[in-house]
């Protein structure tokens, strides 16, 4: 197609109208001349050539092009931009290419080609101008328009044509064209700016294209220097040219994960407000922080209140539940069973319509047989003729409103099932609330009862377990927090749940005789029973799995039951005096104790990077299975803690960790301090993973230090890092600047925070201890063996298995190497037909087939199970050239049964035979890897052996059993 606008070509007006007085010096006026006077000289004077490329900024922007161009590869940006630069790089300060494809268009390069644009700036100009889409996030024409409603513009060309053609009017230049940027407030702020007005297009120009970004603040809500020291991997990104400033990163990026922009401005907070919440996902507002900007952090509190907000939830339920009503009339619902898997006790009184739509609620969420036991106390609705619209229910009538407890006990001795479900009849069960709570019950044979995740209708919690405190009183444990919260979802013993949805053994229930009659009508009934369970030696686990929208429908609040409620109470103490007399005092601070009533082993916060998903691999996997020991064999309290805040909640958190564990996903570093001092002397035991990570901790440690009481820092290296530096430098040809003692006293410089000291190996631990630090211990990898798998015939092809995280990446390194030096000889020598497999997780930003691209690489990418992998592949390849602690890829390669050629670096530090347990290549030779690849592949004496020396290895070193005592030991250190 032609394009209408087009940045690439020279404008002689613009030009003779932006340059006039230099084109007026050396009497250039014909547009023939000016032209050949900007090849000739304006372009080397940094001349734009046109209104829609600005040359200056660009250089600026991207200084790599002025060394380009220093080198004679161009003569201008505007060359390079024409060239090579449209593909990804952006031409001008009010237009961000990126920002454009990815938030507008949701195109890439390819899908703009093929409908005729050269990029997302060509789109811009001829499409997205005229339809008043952003450019960027610093120009928002629709935002520009209500700032200055009489600005004139040609509809067919759009507000930005008409913006760039006024740059040069003082009017506009101070006009606020977004809410990212304020200019009435930068101007006043930096007199550096002011100083020179002339120089600049208004104060956004002298933001966007000043060469010292960090030395200035866009607006009174955002701190440069605040956030680079915040977020260190912000700032790395910055120093490496991904970013021009944090505050490019925040409001791409940072603002939607709620990161934190100045010591005042806490997005994570703001949000919780149900008012901010609800303009923001009614789009009022872009994002939280422009919310906050807009309101300068205060919320007009003109809204419902809460009780209103929760009372119109209520009403919109039951209107949902008669607005079911006749669907569910007319089809009714099949509770036929013959031998049944539960039996489902449920007490009516009236509210026909909200108890049949929990009776459909109930058969949807479980295929399998259920036993209904339905209770009409003294119902006056057509609860009355529930049998005409529920079939296969055993339906018991009383005479009267005879209650809960009563009704339930007069339920149970109908009970045919193994587990008895108590039931409300005003709640909503989500999805497979049953299935997970008969696992519960799989899994844990100490599980006596379990309790739901209860939801409000206003969308909040109404219990995640419950406490019961020293003087009797108890809460229902998170009450009014939003459901997503890490606090609420893991699996913990409690004192009791709610019996709006009780599951119980029914053995154990018959054997307590259900509900203590003392405590009728009602009130503390469940909670006697479940702390009986308890005295029982049996446990009442809360399970997040198991998820119940409860109306919370009930007579409580006026003077009758008030009354009831606390003659229960009393009754509840004097018979449980024994059991109460062992909880915590009432106080904000042991809340975090007596959420649970399993006594830990030990309470460990475990400090990581990042979360530690197995297939992030790096470290991570080692991390993951340290902590699943902890909770699973050493029945360890853990709470797992990253140090970069995920980016929302990734889907895979609850079910990537062990169900006990606690996951911290929604805080990071720049949350610790106020963490701890929330959790005073809570932890025995802090983890901190990495040896990095020891410097960024050791003042919040300090700062906490009352609050952590006696617990121990434990330091897990994970890996001693100045080795693999030095390896590197060495092969990329540089000299290195320190010493290995330096490297490596730089590297352990904070390691005073810590009182244990763990290695992954020997080698490590005894570069430790040359540290002259003490209590090291070496704790490396677990492996099960798996003894069954293919044989050497029936397989083919070469398998790699590892993460890339970066381009910086050794296992990414090792390939590109192997693709490129190795793989070449080994076409030549090995005269067979096969492919190299690649699996492991690849940082999304990362093109890996076309880093790798040739016809015998296959990326495979992250797999949920990697079993089939090894089991189908002959042999798996560890071409790493720099590396340090223990390979994690080679352990398991072995335990699945999948012989190994890796580099002898590598060879050397598992300490393995090379011919007897793994096959070792000179690292860095192509051609002996290569051999060594085609020796193993071939030669089914050798594989044979090695598959059978390395399994023997895991056997011996990768032992379940010493693994998990050497946790046991780090973990029972006691700090003097």
């Amino acid at each position: 197609m032609s394009l209408k606008i087009d940045w690439s070509v020279f404008d002689s007006e613009w030009y003779k109208k932006t340059y006039h007085s230099v084109l007026s010096f050396f009497e250039v006026e014909a547009d023939s001349d000016v032209h050949n006077f900007y090849e000739h000289y304006g372009a080397a004077l940094q001349h734009s050539p046109n209104m829609f490329f600005d040359e200056e900024w660009y250089l600026t922007r991207y200084p790599a092009v002025q060394t380009l161009i220093a080198s004679g590869d161009y003569k201008s940006g505007f060359e390079h931009y024409k060239h090579l630069g449209f593909e990804s790089y952006s031409p001008h300060w009010l237009f961000d290419e990126d920002y454009y494809k990815r938030t507008v268009l949701d195109a890439s390069s390819a899908v703009l080609a093929q409908n005729g644009f050269r990029n997302g700036y060509d789109h811009y100009l001829n499409q997205g101008a005229r339809s008043l889409s952003q450019p960027c996030l610093f120009f928002d024409p629709a935002f520009f328009l209500k700032e200055e409603p009489e600005f004139i513009f040609d509809v067919e060309e759009g507000v930005f044509i008409a913006f760039l053609q006024c740059l040069s009017e003082p009017r506009f230049q101070h006009t606020r064209l977004s809410w990212y940027f304020d200019p009435a407030w930068y101007a006043k702020h930096y007199a550096d700016y002011a100083a020179e007005p002339g120089a600049w297009c208004g104060p956004l120009h002298h933001y966007l294209a000043n060469t010292t970004p960090e030395s200035y603040d866009p607006n009174p809500y955002f701190s440069e220097k605040f956030y680079r020291q915040t977020y260190e991997d912000v700032a790395a990104a910055v120093v490496s040219g991904a970013f021009r400033s944090c505050y490019e990163h925040f409001i791409k990026f940072g603002q939607y994960e709620f990161r934190q922009p100045a010591p005042d401005v806490k997005l994570r907070q703001y949000i919780e407000n149900p008012k901010v919440k609800s303009e923001v996902a009614a789009q009022k507002y872009p994002s939280v922080f422009v919310h906050y900007m807009a309101h300068d952090g205060m919320v007009n509190e003109t809204g419902y209140t809460e009780e209103e907000v929760e009372y119109i939830s209520k009403s919109v339920y039951q209107s949902m539940c008669r607005a079911r009503l006749p669907l569910l009339m007319r089809a009714g619902i099949d509770f036929t069973y013959t031998s049944p898997d539960i039996s489902v006790i449920i007490v009516a009184h009236n509210n026909f319509a909200m108890t049949l739509s929990a009776l459909f609620s109930l058969r949807e969420n479980y295929k399998g047989s259920i036993q209904l036991i339905l209770v009409d106390s003294g119902s006056s609705d057509e609860v009355r003729h529930i049998e005409r619209y529920v079939q296969g229910a055993h339906v018991i009538r009383a005479l009267g409103n005879i209650g809960f407890l009563l009704g339930c006990n007069e339920a149970l001795q109908h009970v045919k099932a193994d587990f008895t479900l108590y039931l409300n009849n005003d709640l909503e069960l989500m999805p497979h609330a049953i299935d997970r709570a008969l696992a519960r019950f799989v899994k844990e044979p100490k599980a006596g009862a379990v309790g739901a995740k209860l939801l409000r209708t206003n969308g909040l919690l109404q219990e995640a377990g419950c406490i019961v405190w020293q003087d009797g009183g108890v809460v229902g444990y998170l009450r009014d927090q939003m459901p997503d919260i890490p606090e609420a979802n893991y699996v913990r013993s409690v004192d009791f749940c709610s019996g709006a949805f009780l599951m119980v053994r029914t053995a154990l229930l018959k054997e307590l005789a259900g509900f203590d009659t003392d405590y009728a009508p009602a009130y503390f009934e469940e909670t006697d029973l479940c702390v009986r369970l308890n005295q029982y030696n049996m446990e009442v686990v809360y399970d997040p799995a198991v998820v119940v929208l409860h109306y919370e429908y009930g007579t409580s609040g006026n003077h009758e039951s008030g009354q009831m409620m606390a003659i229960n109470f009393q009754k509840f103490k004097e018979k449980n005096n024994t059991y109460i007399a062992t909880k915590l005092q009432r106080s904000e601070h042991n809340i975090v104790k007596a959420r649970s009533t399993r006594t830990p082993t030990k309470r460990v916060l475990f400090i990581e990077d990042y979360l530690p998903f197995r297939h992030l691999g790096s470290g991570f996997t080692r991390s993951h299975d340290i902590v699943a020991s902890m909770v699973e064999q050493l029945a360890c309290d853990v709470t797992l803690y990253p140090v970069f805040r995920p980016i929302g909640m990734v889907e895979d958190t609850y079910t990537a960790f062990p169900d006990r564990a606690e996951v911290m996903w929604n805080k990071g570093l720049e949350d610790l301090a106020a963490f701890l001092h929330s959790r005073p002397g809570y932890y025995d035991v802090v983890w901190i993973a990495r040896t990095h990570n020891a410097e960024r901790l050791k003042p919040i440690l300090a700062e906490c230090n009352a609050a952590l009481g006696r617990a121990t820092v434990v330091l897990d290296t994970e890996a001693v890092a100045a080795g693999r530096t030095m390896q590197k430098l060495v092969l990329q040809g540089e000299t290195p600047q320190h010493s290995l003692e330096e490297m490596l006293q730089k590297e352990f410089r904070a390691a005073q925070v810590a009182q244990q000291f763990i290695a992954v190996s020997a080698q490590d631990a005894q570069t430790l201890r040359t540290l002259g630090l003490e209590q090291v211990n070496i704790l490396g990898h677990q492996q099960q063996v798996r003894r069954f798998t293919p044989g050497y015939t029936n397989r083919h092809d070469i398998l790699f298995v590892g993460a890339i995280h970066d381009l910086e990446s050794p296992n990414l390194e090792s390939l590109l190497w192997f693709v490129k030096d190795v793989l070449p000889v080994l076409e030549q020598i090995l005269q067979e037909d096969f492919k190299l497999r690649v699996c492991g997780y690849i940082n999304p930003t990362i093109d890996l087939p076309e880093l790798l691209a040739h016809p015998r690489v296959e990326c495979v990418g992250r797999v949920e199970d990697i079993s089939p992998y090894y089991d189908s592949h002959r042999i798996f390849i560890a071409p790493t050239r720099f590396a340090a602690g223990i390979p994690y890829k080679l352990h398991e390669a072995a335990a699945n049964g999948l012989p190994i050629v890796a580099s002898d670096i590598l060879c050397t530090q598992v300490g393995w035979v090379n011919g007897t347990d793994i096959v070792a290549a000179q690292t860095g030779n192509p051609t002996d890897f290569a051999q060594c690849v085609k020796e193993l592949y071939q030669n089914r004496e050798l594989w044979e052996r090695v598959r059978r020396n390395a399994l023997r290895r895991i056997v011996l070193e990768n032992n379940t059993e010493k693994y998990i005592e050497t946790i046991r030991s780090i973990l029972t250190f006691s700090k003097v």
